[in-house]
């Protein structure tokens, strides 16, 4: 497939730049095979089935975005200049991969200063990314990082608002508990505890996953031939306690719905070889039409940008066709896109 099979024209207006409050009054599109059907999150009690399980990604998403400064001098005098820096993956103790706007106002060898006891050296720069090792690492780098950042919100929002104090509460899942994520497992915000709870007492249990969520994940797709396309990679974890509770529920006949594309990705990814097995590592599976499912048999997710991997995952599940009718029903019927956006429940005919 190509990937203009995979464009549409999207409102601006219908892109969420806060979360319907509370959580669960979100639109849900519910799809079964050829069936559309408008309802809302909180209704997701009656439409699961007892015996169902969800899995849950318990990444936790870290204040990756500091604005710092930089200090240079030159002919005129010490002169200044704003940098804002994006944390997108950990190397070394206390070194980051990271994005830098500007990136040409920061050379190597240059310090920027976040706050007090907080700076950082750049070590290195390439591919438009850069390297900076952390004045402090460990507990006292998280910690540094609670207080100074702010959550790294997708740009689709970030480029209509600045990130405050509200968006460590709605960009974060009520279950959150690994840090390492750079994105949200944007799914699971419409859900809190009492959900899961109302869940369990109608027979749908849920099991937790580990995906630390990347800034890969809003990366285009370049080529043409999405066959072509190269994931990034993203570190996940799936225990053999999460194995044996879903392995049970398919046993006795329960559907496995993953609660977002990562979830998703990471169950697949440990069941490559036919049977799920307990994984610790990196996964670059990239999802797309023709994928064999090994199990998963629903998906909660939200509306996804065009031409992502993320509308691929979906069409690999439910098929371009019904994909293709599930999304203009939510034009039409101004559902809300993206991160902050509503969301859907789809299974596969």
């Amino acid at each position: 497939m190509q990937l203009s099979d995979f464009n549409f024209e999207l409102p601006q207006e219908l892109i969420a730049v806060r979360p319907i409050n509370p959580r669960g009054d979100a639109k849900l599109l519910v799809s079964s095979g050829r069936h559309i059907e408008d309802a809302h999150v909180r209704d997701i009690c009656e439409i699961l089935r007892p015996g169902d399980r969800l899995v849950l990604n318990d990444t936790k998403v870290i204040p990756a975005r500091l604005t710092g400064t930089r200090a240079r001098k030159s002919t005129q005098g010490l002169m200044h200049a704003k940098i804002e820096v994006t944390l997108l993956e950990p190397l070394l103790v206390g070194e980051w991969k990271v994005l830098v706007k500007p990136l040409r106002k920061l050379a190597v060898g240059e310090e920027v200063i976040f706050s007090t006891g907080l700076s950082a050296i750049c070590k290195d720069k390439s591919d438009g990314q850069a390297i900076l090792c952390f004045s402090v690492e460990g507990d006292a780098l998280d910690a540094a990082l609670d207080a100074s950042g702010n959550m790294p919100l997708p740009p689709y929002i970030a480029s209509k608002r600045a990130a405050d104090a509200q968006d460590k509460v709605d960009y974060q899942t009520v279950w959150a508990k690994h840090r390492g994520a750079v994105a949200a497992p944007t799914a699971s915000l419409h859900l809190d505890l009492d959900a899961l709870e109302s869940l369990r007492q109608r027979g749908v249990d849920s099991s937790f996953v580990t995906l630390h969520v990347g800034a890969g994940t809003f990366l285009p797709v370049k080529v043409e031939d999405i066959c072509s396309h190269k994931m990034h990679a993203e570190w996940g974890h799936i225990s053999a306690q999460t194995v044996a509770e879903i392995e049970e529920t398919k046993a006795k006949g329960g559907r496995i719905i993953p609660v977002g594309t990562t979830a998703l990705r990471l169950i697949e990814t440990a069941a490559k070889t036919g049977s799920l097995q307990p994984f610790e590592g990196n996964t670059d599976i990239f999802i797309y039409p023709g994928f064999d499912f090994k199990i998963t048999d629903g998906l909660m997710t939200n509306f996804h940008l065009p031409k992502s991997t993320l509308l691929m995952l979906v069409a690999a599940l439910i098929g371009k066709e019904q994909l293709d009718e599930i999304y203009a029903h939510a034009l039409t019927g101004g559902y809300r896109f993206f991160s902050y956006g509503d969301a859907s429940l789809l299974f596969p005919q």
